[in-house]
């Protein structure tokens, strides 16, 4: 029994030993050596400030009144829009207007990247065009040329949360086809990370994430992602942090950008329902790829073990994202950073998101 006891204990130490290494962020001391910045301590808008888009659900228009008008303020006063009482929206998500409305109001940015058909780099959350535009075509197979001729929630008013389905783009196969001109007016289209960069020209911070079509493989087109957006951003000048839910892309910043702020998203996931490999990315598992210096992680399972362990152990925490006072309050014991969209963070409360 005293055995089998001593075997239990050692093979549970040995355990617990391989799940800190796992989860276990980068090093102070390689931090220091590759001269490693911090993420700024600032709110950042999710997807920009944005008046139409991800998070502006219908059923609660009245909630997301202040922020809706605070975009389209500072979209105005960026240039956006006209005078800014047009009943259509002006700033949505990942547009110019949006990032220059986040800029014009202090707050850091975070944006989503992915490639063309023609290999440019580009600001867009999904891969297609469905929920932003009406478009069922997938990012990939156009080119940016066509994209700027592709409005963003075309004739939305503001606080659309998705884009009327063009004509045509529920047929089987889709028959819609890019414009051979640009639309007639003010409009907003998917806009190149280089001309993201030049417009927000170190103001605020940026989050930018690396999105993959298949988390689960690497092709050469991911590798042709990561080497354009990252020769984009050693040219840039501001503050900017990396992130992905791919531990394959964080490791290669691991080993190409060492010098760059790089963080691990991820979020909870159930090994019954959603199998082995998203249960372990979700208990931070992966870190070993990554060893990020931040983890960006669903705002609601901050108390997640995981997750304390990678903050006891090192790394900032990030919530995403946060739509409401009452998401705030509940998450702010358990993260250092936030990534917001639908509601203006009080002063007094952003002063509570504690320092690292």
């Amino acid at each position: 029994m005293v055995k089998f006891l001593k075997k239990m204990l050692i093979g549970s130490a040995v355990a617990a030993g391989a799940g800190v290494w796992a989860v276990a962020p980068r090093s102070f001391n390689n931090k220091r050596s590759n001269y490693v910045p911090t993420m700024p301590k600032v709110p950042y808008a999710h997807r920009g400030l944005h008046d139409a888009g991800s998070g502006l659900s219908k059923q609660h228009i009245k909630e997301h009144a202040e922020y809706i008008m605070m975009a389209r303020e500072y979209a105005t006063k960026a240039g956006f829009g006209g005078n800014g009482t047009t009943n259509q929206a002006i700033a949505p998500e990942n547009s110019l207007a949006a990032f220059a409305a986040a800029a014009e109001a202090g707050f850091g940015i975070e944006l989503d990247i992915q490639l063309t058909a023609d290999d440019q780099v580009v600001v867009l959350h999904d891969p297609d065009l469905m929920r932003v535009a009406g478009d069922p075509r997938n990012v990939r197979d156009l080119t940016y040329d066509e994209l700027t001729r592709i409005p963003l929630f075309p004739d939305c008013p503001p606080s659309s949360d998705k884009a009327r389905p063009l004509p045509l783009s529920k047929e089987n196969p889709p028959l819609v086809t890019t414009p051979d001109k640009a639309p007639e007016g003010y409009y907003q289209h998917v806009p190149l990370l280089e001309d993201v960069l030049k417009l927000v020209d170190g103001r605020v911070p940026i989050i930018i994430e690396y999105k993959f079509r298949n988390l689960r493989a690497w092709d050469a087109q991911d590798d042709r992602l990561m080497e354009l957006a990252s020769d984009l951003l050693e040219a840039y000048h501001g503050p900017y942090v990396v992130e992905s839910f791919s531990p394959a892309a964080m490791n290669w910043y691991r080993v190409h950008q060492p010098h760059v702020c790089r963080g691990q998203l991820a979020e909870a996931a159930n090994i019954n329902k959603d199998g082995f490999i998203p249960w372990l990315a979700g208990s931070l598992g992966l870190n070993w790829l990554s060893r990020p210096d931040f983890v960006a992680y669903d705002w609601k399972d901050g108390n997640k073990a995981a997750v304390r362990l990678a903050h006891q152990l090192g790394a900032l925490t990030v919530a995403w994202t946060v739509r409401n006072e009452v998401e705030l309050e509940q998450c702010e014991p358990y993260f250092d950073r936030i990534i917001f969209e639908g509601f203006v963070p009080e002063p007094e409360t952003i002063e509570v998101i504690r320092e690292h």
